[in-house]
């Protein structure tokens, strides 16, 4: 799966190892929800490329892919692994077939063992050596709660193995996470730029719906959701993005479920129209149906998000299910 796809220029950026794990977790959702074979048999050919791009010399997944194996850059990711390692355990349960969980273990090793310091976690390894790439400002070049999210990947795999060091990994990181979210959005002044931070502090909190049974997990969640919803709603006459929408909708409706934090139905219904708002209807099938990127003062971006898609697919199902008086399910099928 491309990154994005260039909508004026026609064409797609280069094949993301990370966003292929999305795809393989969104297309199961679609083959669970709708009962379609096309979508399990997609999920398994995406899920086959991700084995097949784990480097076995190197004992790393790199974040791109190309077919001659000719890129620009080689650098792992810790997000993309752990992204990658929820997708191959769910597609493991669907298909029993063992190589996807053999390849998500070694990805959620290489998270413990090459990524994880005595402090935090260094976000980008250089290929092959895996010597950490200097940090700077931009937050997916940092170390922080928006990291928890690929730290669900542990929990997946201590579920699928019985291996506890992998949840007690998932616990240093939760609880780093809870001490240094509150300064997450205040570190970037400019807001536009804090736009694209919400979207990351989303994942810190999709994160926490794992803990909810715990009374500082639940305060950070309600904190949380009431604070995105207010930079979300202060910020996006001049940039809003589909996915910002789209995460802090799912994360309402499953902590409404689980008891945490009581829905507010009104601007639930605002995230859903908002997020709805950005599908594409095209003749061209790349991105017919897809959905846009994002909107700066009101102008749509040129890009189609196939992330954005699949989250504001599932937030939008989960609406639905809402809306019908049926059960919003199980937080674990997060894409």
């Amino acid at each position: 799966m491309a990154r994005y796809h260039y909508i004026s220029e026609g064409r797609n950026a280069r094949i993301s190892t990370e966003i292929t794990g999305y795809a393989v977790s969104a297309l199961l959702e679609l083959s669970t929800r709708t009962g379609e074979p096309s979508y399990l048999e997609a999920a398994r050919r995406a899920g086959d490329l991700l084995c097949a791009a784990w480097n076995a010399e190197a004992q790393a997944m790199p974040f791109e892919w190309s077919a001659d194996g000719q890129l620009p850059e080689h650098h792992s990711y810790f997000f993309d692994n752990g992204i990658i390692v929820r997708a191959l355990v769910r597609l493991w349960k669907a298909t029993s077939n063992q190589r996807y969980l053999d390849v998500a273990v070694q990805c959620g090793e290489s998270m413990s063992r090459d990524f994880v310091t005595k402090d935090d976690i260094d976000p980008i390894l250089i290929l092959p050596g895996k010597e950490p790439l200097p940090r700077d400002s931009r937050w997916s070049r940092s170390s922080d709660c928006y990291q928890l999210k690929s730290a669900l990947g542990w929990l997946d795999l201590a579920a699928a193995t019985g291996n506890r060091l992998f949840e007690a990994d998932f616990e240093t990181a939760l609880q780093r996470a809870l001490r240094t979210h509150s300064q997450f959005l205040s570190n970037e002044p400019d807001r536009q730029r804090r736009m694209d931070r919400l979207h990351a502090y989303s994942y810190f909190l999709e994160a926490l719906l794992a803990r909810v049974e715990r009374a500082e997990v639940r305060a950070a969640l309600a904190e949380g959701i009431e604070r995105t919803s207010f930079e979300l709603r202060s910020i996006r006459e001049e940039f809003e993005r589909s996915d910002v929408n789209a995460q802090l909708l799912r994360v309402r409706l499953w902590a409404d479920a689980a008891g945490a934090v009581s829905l507010n139905e009104a601007e639930a219904a605002e995230e859903a129209a908002s997020a709805a708002s950005f599908q594409i209807s095209s003749a061209d099938i790349r991105h017919d149906g897809g959905f846009n990127f994002g909107r700066r003062h009101g102008a749509l971006s040129n890009y189609c998000n196939p992330v954005s898609t699949a989250f504001v697919l599932q937030a939008l199902a989960l609406w639905d299910d809402r809306l019908r008086g049926e059960a919003v399910g199980d937080w674990h099928r997060l894409i």
